[in-house]
């Protein structure tokens, strides 16, 4: 890469860095359904690790989840009722899903945006599951409240109603990283030589 696809690689990065965080947090109701947000911050992330790779991802994740815990960190009900907010759990969850989506449908098989949906599917779905999980044992075991949420509620309110908006959002995401993004014709092109080495390596391009 020469200087000018380096600079306009990080110049890219970081508007949208700043810009997909502040854009979620401050028309949350422009993308909200049924109770549910649609998750702009995570569909970047998913894309941008399962088209450019970890190191993108990971760079990126971190990144977001630093701004994720600073606008909208989920409060914890801690002991005795007192309320606190739980800084890091950003961080530390885009920077799973960036290493998820780096790592899962993307050897020996093309990167084409229906195994990045797929991905996406698959991030969400366990995001939702693992996150309602921890607040049933915490509320449960430690804030002592009461987890009230039915099994209806969980998969069609909570769980399928993410899947619908994260899916949506991944369009407009898409086309921005695509014909927008980090990369000329929106293919890294040291991933691609890396993984375009050697006779099991089929997949190329976006």
């Amino acid at each position: 890469m020469n200087k000018v696809e380096i600079i306009r690689k990080y110049a890219v990065y970081t508007v949208y860095i700043i810009l997909i965080p502040c854009f979620q947090v401050s028309f949350p109701d422009k993308l909200s359904f049924n109770g549910q947000i649609a998750d702009l911050m995570m569909v970047f992330v998913v894309l941008v690790a399962y088209f450019y790779g970890l190191k993108d991802g990971i760079i990126v994740g971190i990144s977001v989840g630093i701004l994720r815990d600073c606008f909208a960190a989920p409060a914890i009900v801690g002991f005795g009722g007192s309320v606190t907010s739980s800084i890091g759990i950003g961080v530390f969850t885009m920077f799973a899903v960036s290493v998820f989506s780096a790592s899962v449908f993307t050897m020996k098989i093309k990167r084409k945006i229906i195994f990045a949906l797929v991905t996406l599917l698959s991030v969400t779905v366990l995001y939702k599951l693992f996150g309602h999980a921890i607040i049933f044992v915490w509320t449960k075991i430690f804030s002592q409240a009461v987890y009230s949420l039915s099994i209806k509620e969980l998969v069609v309110d909570s769980v399928l109603t993410q899947l619908l908006l994260n899916a949506i959002a991944a369009v407009p995401l898409y086309l921005l990283i695509r014909f927008a993004g980090p990369y000329s014709k929106g293919i890294n092109p040291k991933l691609r030589l890396q993984e375009g080495r050697g006779a099991d390596s089929s997949w190329l391009t976006i």
